[in-house]
Order: structure tokens, then sequence, then C-alpha cells
């Protein structure tokens, strides 16, 4: 069966993400909208929305209203945390464990998270720290790994990696963590660095250190360096022009992915802009 080839995709679940996928449709474009439901969890948790134009209240009223038009305006998110992005000639491949999608063009609005990166973590990203299991799991077969987990949705994945490593030790964000793995071991507290030499070999705790061959960092975004290979990045954000495009020709980034403000009538913005240059693009007008 061949594949697909849509004409762009969105990378986000978020308002950003949502702006773009509107944007599109309304261009009449063949494109995909890849992410989690709920418009993003900063959006359901806000106590009140006051920057964004003929609205107040909280998120969730704001999320209630995003996804009725969805529906009127007949836009379907695929449910998806995709693990990587990279070009292929003519065309980009999504990956999202063992499923794949392919478009001609991308916009990444994968938000940021929250709690920031621990230090040393994009150093030995690719040098023992990973942040998909399902891709790297197989590689500490019979080895000790940590894993730091961002949210109880994760634990199978955490469960997937124990099924090839000797110990994981799970750094839970959470409340209540409960694995089935016998070789799972609940840490308390958080690590404060990730150290070694060549790859990664230790874990520097508050007190002590933990030895450890690899790192798993499970979260809901991924920081985009380690999604597509030679993005341009300033720290946790993407570099990107007025017209939101990125180093990579046919790669687009919006919203709190593309650094501050992170608010939500500028995510809407971006997601708008990164949609035009996105079809300028397709139709030839720009590189």
């Amino acid at each position: 069966m061949q594949q697909i080839i849509y004409d762009a995709a969105v990378v986000g679940g978020g308002i950003a993400g949502y702006t773009a996928a509107l944007t599109l449709h309304n261009f009449r474009l063949n494109a995909l909208w890849l992410g989690q439901p709920g418009f993003g969890e900063k959006l359901a948790a806000a106590e009140h929305v006051r920057n964004f134009p003929s609205y107040s209240g909280d998120g969730k009223g704001l999320a209630a209203l995003l996804s009725a038009q969805s529906a009127r305006e007949g836009i379907v998110l695929t449910p998806a945390r995709i693990d990587a992005v990279y070009r292929l000639e003519e065309h980009f491949v999504l990956s999202e464990n063992q499923t794949m999608y392919a478009a001609r063009a991308v916009i990444l609005a994968t938000g940021v998270e929250s709690g920031g990166s621990m230090t040393g973590e994009r150093e030995f990203f690719g040098r023992g720290v990973s942040y998909c299991a399902v891709c790297d799991g197989a590689l500490y077969r019979g080895r000790r790994i940590a894993v730091v987990i961002s949210s109880a949705e994760f634990a199978e994945e955490v469960e997937f990696l124990a099924g090839y490593a000797a110990e994981v030790y799970a750094f839970c964000l959470y409340r209540d963590p409960a694995f089935r793995a016998p070789n799972i071991r609940i840490m308390q507290g958080m690590p404060r660095a990730v150290e070694g030499g060549m790859r990664v070999e230790r874990l520097r705790l508050n007190e002590g250190e933990l030895l450890v061959d690899g790192v798993f960092f499970l979260k809901h975004s991924s920081p985009p360096a380690a999604l597509v290979g030679g993005l341009e990045t300033e720290g946790a954000h993407v570099r990107v022009d007025r017209a939101m495009r990125t180093n990579i020709r046919g790669l687009f980034a919006a919203g709190d992915v593309t650094g501050r403000p992170y608010q939500y009538i500028k995510a809407a913005g971006e997601g708008l802009v990164a949609a035009f240059s996105a079809r300028d693009y397709l139709l030839g007008k720009t590189e």
C-alpha cells in the first residue's frame, strides 16, 4: 500500500498547532494535525485567560470553544507523540514508534516543558541521553538506566525499558507511581545533573551519585534539536525568522517552541504565519 504524502503536517496539539491546522484547512491543503488532545495541559490548568481577545474565563472554557470550532470545521487531530522528524529527498518523514507519516512541509508547534532541562541533559543527547524508549531501549540490554518521567501516561514506556535493562531507576514527577516489572526501582527526589566522559556515566543526586549507562527523559515535548537533526536552536527554543522559517527548507515552527512570551495570542499568531509560509513554500513562492 502506497503511503500518503500530505501537503503539510502540523506537530503539536496546542493553540499554535490548532491555528496552523485551521489555516491550512482553509487553504484547502491536505494537512495532517498530530498531537495530544485537549489543546495542551497548560490551557486546561489555566484559572483565568486574560490575554486572548474576546474571551474571558478559565482555560477549560477556551478549550471547549476551540473544540466546538474544530468540530464545525471538520479538523481532526490524530493522537500522536512524534519522536523524530527527518527529511527524505523532497518530503519529510515523521515517526511515532513504528508508525510513519510523510509530508512535504512540517510545522513544529510542540511547546516547551515548563521545568526546563537538567544540567548535562542537552550535552549528553545521543551519548547516553534519549527521549524515545522504543527507539533506543534495545541499546541498553542488560544495563543500568535511569528514567525521568513527567507523567503517569509514560508508565508503559518505562515497563518497555525494563524488558531490556537489568535495572531501571525511575524518578517520577507525579504522585503515587507504580510499576509491574520487578527491576524498576522508584527513586525519591530528583537528580541534579547528568555527568560522564564521552558518554553518560552517572546521575548527580542531592546526596551522592547514581552510576548508570543511560538516562531517558520521558516528557510531552522533546527538545526540538533532539526531534529534528540539524535544526538550529537557541537553548530550548527553535531559531526562526519573521516568517517562522527554520534553517531547514520546508520546516517551520510556531508557538512556545520559538521562545517567549509564552502567551496564547502569540501562539495563535505564529501558527497563522507558519501556515501562510508553508503554503507559499508548497506553491514554490519561497525556498
